[in-house]
């Protein structure tokens, strides 16, 4: 089974969320409706601004645990290669 990596924010340079799923259009739906409570409800977090797709859920999970264990400043730069403006990327997925 295949997977992603993705994160979430609220605006730009806003809260982070970095998170994984084996099906990103729904999960990335359901932060933007804030169907299910905890974190990213919370804070408002709706935009996906950053994601990665792994050919093995298993390399999804080490991926995500690996950025979780980065510094804010390291993710905000990776979120910037893909998407300088921090732009909502919710629309480009291909549903």
């Amino acid at each position: 089974m295949s997977g992603w990596v993705y994160m979430m924010s609220n605006r730009p340079d806003g809260t982070l969320y970095a998170g994984v799923t084996s099906d990103l259009p729904k999960r990335a739906w359901e932060h933007r409706e804030g169907v299910v409570p905890g974190f990213t409800k919370r804070y408002n977090l709706h935009h996906l601004v950053w994601f990665e797709f792994h050919d093995d859920i298993k390399g999804a999970i080490q991926r995500e645990k690996v950025l979780k264990s980065w510094p804010r400043s390291r993710k905000c730069g990776l979120i910037a290669e893909m998407n300088s403006a921090w732009s909502d990327l919710y629309d480009q997925l291909n549903r």
